[in-house]
């Protein structure tokens, strides 16, 4: 097998300067690809993502954008193709939690979720569709979430907002496989990130493992094995899917 499968495709990972956009954006650079880390507002963060690209003999740049503003998404996209070239993989992994119950949901929460999530996915996949149509190749991957199938108490609109995402990218695979563009939904369990620290204490987390048929909670990398093959050309008749990486766990 290639052990560059992905060399000098440039690809645009957003909310890359932690968790499981980290991962990926160091996965994708191991396996040869160009990277534009996307972040929001952790520079440093990203500075170190790209740090760890590089001292793996990848390649890679901090881009800063917020993916609800049409403007930051068609700027950075902009500058990637004039930095690195044109963007024919589009990772689309930043987002944020909803947590709460249903009535006490506010507008500003609503916009927030929605807003990152799919109006964000939407910006993205606008920027960058006319390189990947041009040349009849691109790789687009949602990440959604195990909610966003079976649905989390006290998680709705966090839910819905994932369940839109797979139903983006089952239609989308659709609309742009004549293109030679796939789009998949990768849907993670529960992996350990800080996010997941952050919403259960040590002994609930515990609990919760004990649930997952393999014993242990997800890593990041775990989500980024499949993003990338999920990446690379012989995966071109791969599309339409919502991938579940969950240690065999279905609550």
């Amino acid at each position: 097998m290639n052990a560059m499968p992905l060399k000098d495709r440039v690809a645009v990972v957003t909310g890359a300067s932690r968790g499981i956009g980290a991962a990926i954006a160091e996965r994708l650079a191991q396996e040869g690809a160009l990277v534009a880390v996307g972040y929001r507002t952790e520079e440093t963060k990203a500075q170190e993502v790209v740090e760890r690209c590089r001292s793996h003999g990848g390649y890679a740049y901090a881009y800063r954008a917020d993916v609800r503003s049409r403007s930051d998404v068609e700027e950075m996209v902009r500058r990637v193709k004039c930095e690195l070239g044109p963007p024919l993989i589009l990772v689309h992994n930043a987002g944020v939690a909803g947590i709460g119950l249903i009535q006490d949901v506010t507008d500003d929460q609503y916009a927030t979720v929605f807003d990152t999530h799919i109006k964000g996915a939407i910006h993205l996949i606008q920027a960058c569709l006319p390189n990947m149509l041009s040349r009849k190749f691109g790789r687009i991957v949602l990440l959604s979430s195990i909610w966003g199938e079976s649905g989390g108490a006290g998680e709705a609109l966090y839910s819905a907002a994932k369940g839109a995402v797979n139903g983006m990218a089952r239609s989308l695979a659709k609309e742009l496989g004549p293109s030679g563009i796939t789009v998949n939904a990768v849907a993670p369990g529960a992996i350990e990130t800080d996010m997941l620290r952050a919403q259960l204490a040590e002994e609930e987390r515990s609990a919760l493992v004990d649930e997952i048929p393999v014993g242990r909670l997800g890593r990041p990398a775990d989500i980024a094995a499949l993003t990338a093959f999920l990446c690379r050309e012989e995966a071109g008749y791969l599309t339409g899917q919502v991938l579940h990486v969950n240690g065999g766990w279905y609550p």
